[in-house]
């Protein structure tokens, strides 16, 4: 294990061995054992300077093109980045393979709300200063520096992770030409209606004193009485859950007091109505009457609303503000309330509260509650299950606020944006999404795209200023790229001299997500319709990203690009699922779970860990909750495991629909799957010889006659590699790349390193000399050496399509070992420009891979066995019965090869063959029936001390039965299902069945020694 400066020292060593972009020196013989840090040194340059990663016009005349999701410029990429570069790139690559056009777009996005939160932060923790203090200007400076350093620092990561980006067109979401674009989409917008200025409820921060969007907004739920922490409250924990009833007194003093139920009673301050159900007899004489407002005296309408009023919940009767609550305002809208907002930008208690003005508004919370009971008004409190809103980027609660705003109307749009996936024009994957495409869109609320920050693309409008103006007066606003433009816009709007024009230009910002909107065309060069890139790549062809923006970013890209180019930006979206830590907690810096990728490409120390966390801005408490957590989830840190495994494990990963709960320790394990890879290459070409030429087409190869003088194991790996690039093809073609992982998996492991590399290790010790001094015979020479051509070119083709098959997934092992194999003239000068592998039907053996699966049937029953009677070292003879199959009779008697597979593999001593019309069974031994065409006999009398044996075995069944009973009466206790986290149920469901699994093998296994037991007396 090495921390991040440990490896940037090694790889330094390395580089300069090897002159940074030229091809790497592989003269050198290869290590013992893969080292990914030495594999992945060197080729990105390599490739990125003879231009591969550049659109060229490809053999098939299509094209992929794919943009880069824009990571935020606040720090670097953790897991989620990597899942989402890893699926991209491996798409990117087998298209490039396959001959298509590619181009992959780089890009980051300057994330307004996100940046400004992150550097202000860090402004008040190093200099003790406010963004206020510094000025606009100033401000906006050190942001740019914040972006010079992580932008920086974010590009590196991805070219670790082996992205192969088109880096001369990467953009930055603030760059001029995006700018541009992102100004002339608001003024087409605003000139045609679809953006209009309006005064509606938001969302507002009133820590970070702007609107947020919906994204920005994190609801936890509550049963009842809870304390939180309030940022800029200090220490004090202040109470939520809790339902207050409180009596308004009636301006009819016949009337008893109406008793209204609030879980913000502070926001009574606003209230300018009392709603009641229309039929609630308990209400019909509080019709049309007024209630007085204990402090400020004002009358109280007491409206019917059957819309807002539930007559069964609480009193039956509703407090109505409008100012600051979504429902009431829709309710105020209804019956022409008056709209009163009670809050200042920074949270605290305007004029509008009369003697609770300046309070901080929990504090307020307390103190009307206090001056209620005082005059014999609140009534009593009871817990309250409910949802509170919460803003992620300052940890502040949520306040609706009334605010004149720029809102998109998204009606006819959002129609457009449902009617292309109705029509099949655009596709998305998972189909699942589908239903929730439609849910949104036919809910869609017109979006705020106006946002009171300083970092961002600031509005291109401007308020015309005339006499007795009203900056609500919506006609008065016009839009233009410059203030000039804008005053000539003016001057003839409202018929006045351009030089008596004065404009007031809009001091906030687009949100985000609006230029993020415009990402697949402006990043090509929109609006210029002249543009090369947007007339040859526009529309892109997929994107793909998490399924957690769908609403966010994908729905509003398919809106503004149908809108603003006629077109759709894409023609399909893939989305895959959001990765959680191995305990299906969201990602958290404050938790301490947020993982670099780099610390696990090159590893990294639990101390590393730590000190990683002292890089951003969380609060010294939240920095001791983190460490807590790295200590529990990396006791040890992260070992090193390159780049190639963490692609391959987060590729693994993607057939899940819902969130994937990753885990370190399953990216270790690809590692090792990397090392057999590594060391099933060293061996072969150990084997090959340095003076090995393979045959240069297939033509040539099937000349050598393989079917016939080849072997059955070489029928049945070309078979196996077939059909491995038939699945690995279709699973790309779909999107899933965890068919692509399972599949080269499968072929690597348990057909090539596990069958073929251990049938043909006889065959390759032989040598031509051997055959000197042998009496064999000239005819059996020729034989040997046919086979040792068949074999050779077999191994080859293995390792050339196999690591062909796995570029895409992982690219820099398999480019290091396919330098290292020997080349085809055809042969390209890398891997990734090679062709990727196409199904040849000629190798395609059902027959053969169908008698295959009996003989690793046959080699995993006395596998089990063995270790099931703890038979480490002695070999037993076996018995083998075919009752259905002569077939593979005939192949094990004919096919020494195939026998000495089972032998060694299966470690047995000898194997001998019961005739199909014999159904004595042979003495001594215990059975196996593997399916109707093959029972199996292993002789184990002899070899083991059977009664010591059943005792232990007994023994072992009653641990297994008690770890079973304790864990099921575990699993049925009271609320196990709501208590206990889903990952821990499910682990506990797959240790009952593993339990009631090894018992099932126990009593066979003692009903086999019992027959034997029995036999023998």
């Amino acid at each position: 294990m090495t921390d991040n400066k440990t490896e940037t020292k090694k790889k330094k060593e390395i580089e300069h061995k090897d002159i940074k972009g030229k091809k790497k020196d592989l003269s050198s013989p290869m290590q013992k054992s893969y080292d990914p840090i030495q594999v992945e040194a060197q080729w990105y340059e390599y490739w990125e300077k003879q231009g591969y990663f550049k659109p060229n016009e490809g053999r098939t005349g299509k094209k992929f093109v794919i943009a880069l999701p824009p990571p935020n410029v606040t720090g670097s990429l953790h897991l989620g980045h990597a899942l989402t570069g890893a699926i991209q790139d491996s798409l990117v690559r087998w298209h490039r393979m396959k001959g298509d056009e590619t181009l992959y777009l780089p890009a980051l996005d300057h994330a307004g709300i996100a940046t400004q939160s992150v550097v202000e932060k860090k402004l008040l923790r190093e200099k003790n200063l406010t963004r206020q203090e510094l000025g606009r200007e100033n401000f906006v400076e050190e942001i740019w520096k914040w972006k010079k350093k992580y932008g920086g620092r974010i590009n590196k990561q991805l070219r670790r992770l082996g992205s192969s980006l088109d880096w001369a067109r990467a953009t930055f979401t603030m760059d001029k030409k995006i700018n541009y674009a992102v100004n002339e989409a608001f003024i087409r917008l605003h000139n045609e209606g679809i953006i209009y200025r309006s005064t509606r409820l938001v969302n507002w921060s009133c820590r970070l004193k702007t609107v947020i969007s919906d994204i920005e907004v994190e609801y936890k739920d509550i049963k009842g009485k809870t304390y939180f922490n309030i940022p800029g409250y200090g220490n004090k924990k202040y109470r939520f859950g809790v339902l207050t009833e409180f009596a308004y007194p009636m301006k009819d003093e016949t009337l008893e007091p109406i008793v209204v139920a609030t879980t913000r009673i502070e926001t009574m301050l606003g209230d300018t109505a009392i709603a009641v159900h229309s039929k609630d007899e308990r209400y019909l004489k509080y019709h049309e009457k007024y209630a007085i407002h204990p402090f400020s005296k004002r009358m109280i309408p007491i409206i019917c609303d059957d819309i807002l009023v539930d007559p069964n919940f609480g009193t039956g009767a509703v407090k109505v503000t409008p100012g600051h609550d979504p429902n009431d305002y829709a309710a105020g809208k209804r019956h022409n309330l008056e709209i009163i907002n009670i809050l200042n930008e920074d949270g605290t208690i305007n004029a509008n509260g009369g003697r609770f003005e300046n309070l901080k508004r929990f504090d307020a919370r307390i103190e009307v509650a206090k001056q209620l009971e005082e005059r014999g008004l609140l009534k009593g409190e009871t817990d309250n299950s409910m949802r509170i809103a919460f803003c992620t980027r300052s940890g502040d609660i949520i306040e609706p606020i009334v605010k004149p705003q720029w809102f998109v109307n998204c009606g006819e749009m959002a129609k457009s944006a449902m009617k292309a996936v109705e029509e099949g024009e655009l596709k998305i994957y998972p189909e699942n999404n589908k239903q929730v495409w439609f849910n949104w869109l036919n809910n869609i609320r017109d979006w705020c795209v106006s946002r009171q920050l300083w970092w961002g693309h600031r509005i291109p409008a401007y308020f015309v200023v005339l006499e007795a103006h009203d900056r609500n007066k919506t006609e008065h606003w016009v839009s233009a790229h410059t203030e000039e433009e804008a005053k000539k816009i003016a001057s003839k709007k409202f018929e006045i001299e351009i030089e008596k024009v004065v404009l007031e230009r809009d001091p906030d910002v687009l949100d985000t997500w609006f230029s993020s909107g415009l990402f697949p065309f402006s990043i090509l060069g929109w609006p210029n319709e002249e543009s090369l890139d947007l007339l040859k790549y526009y529309p892109t062809s997929l994107l793909e990203t998490g399924k957690d923006i769908l609403f966010f970013w994908v729905a509003r890209m398919v809106m503004l690009g149908l809108k603003l180019t006629g077109k759709l930006p894409f023609s399909e979206v893939y989305l895959h699922s959001i990765v959680r830590d191995s305990h299906r907690r969201k990602m958290s810096k404050s938790l301490g779970n947020v993982v670099d990728p780099l610390s696990v490409i090159t590893g990294i120390t639990l101390e590393g860990l730590h000190k990683t966390l002292y890089t951003g801005n969380l609060s010294e408490s939240e920095v001791k909750l983190a460490i807590k957590s790295q200590k529990k989830d990396f006791p040890k840190g992260i070992p090193q495991c390159g780049c190639d495994a963490l692609r391959f494990g987060l590729c693994d990963y993607t057939p899940h629909s819902k969130d994937i709960n990753l885990n370190i320790t399953k990216i270790v394990t690809c590692r090792q799957f990397c090392n057999k890879i590594w060391n099933a290459t060293r061996f072969t070409l150990m084997n090959l010889g340095k003076d090995f030429v393979p045959v240069e087409t297939e033509s040539n190869f099937e000349e050598l006659n393989w079917h016939v003088e080849g072997s059955f194991l070489d029928r049945c790996i070309l078979s196996k590699i077939n059909k491995a690039i038939i699945i690995c093809n279709k699973s790309f073609e779909k999107y899933s790349l965890s068919g692509v992982t399972e599949c080269c998996h499968n072929f690597w492991l348990h057909d090539f390193c596990d069958i073929y590399l251990e049938s043909v290790k006889n065959i390759m010790k032989i040598k031509e000399d051997d055959f000197e001094n042998t009496k064999i015979g000239k005819e059996n020479c020729n034989k040997i050496l046919k086979q040792h051509t068949i074999s050779k070119n077999i191994l080859f083709r293995c390792l050339d399509f196999g690591l062909k098959l796995l570029h895409p997934i992982m690219p820099f092992v398999t480019e290091e070992l396919w330098q290292r194999i020997p080349k085809l003239k055809k042969s390209k000068p890398s891997i990734m420009i090679e062709d990727y592998p196409e199904p040849i039907p000629i190798w395609d053996n059902s027959k053969d891979e169908s008698l295959l699966k009996t003989i690793k049937q046959i080699i995993h029953s006395v596998r089990s066995t063995r270790q099931q009677y703890s038979l480490t070292k002695m070999k037993p003879r076996i018995y083998l019965s075919f009752p259905k199959i002569s077939e593979i009779l005939y192949l094990l008697q004919t096919d020494k090869q195939t026998e000495n597979l089972i032998l060694f593999l299966g470690k047995v001593s000898s194997i001998e063959y019961i005739e199909q019309n014999n159904k004595n069974k042979p003495n001594g031994c215990i059975v196996d029936i593997i399916s109707d065409a093959c029972i199996i006999y292993v002789l184990l009398q002899g070899l083991i001390d059977i009664p010591l044996e059943i005792k232990k075995l007994k023994k072992k069944k009653k641990q297994a039965q008690r770890s079973l009973k304790k864990l099921m009466i575990r699993t049925k206790s009271i609320n196990y299902e709501f208590k206990v986290p889903l990952n821990i149920q499910k682990k506990n469901f797959e240790i009952i069945q593993g339990l009631n699994k090894k018992i099932k093998d126990f009593d066979f296994a003692l009903k086999n020694l019992n027959d034997l037991l029995n036999e023998k007396n």
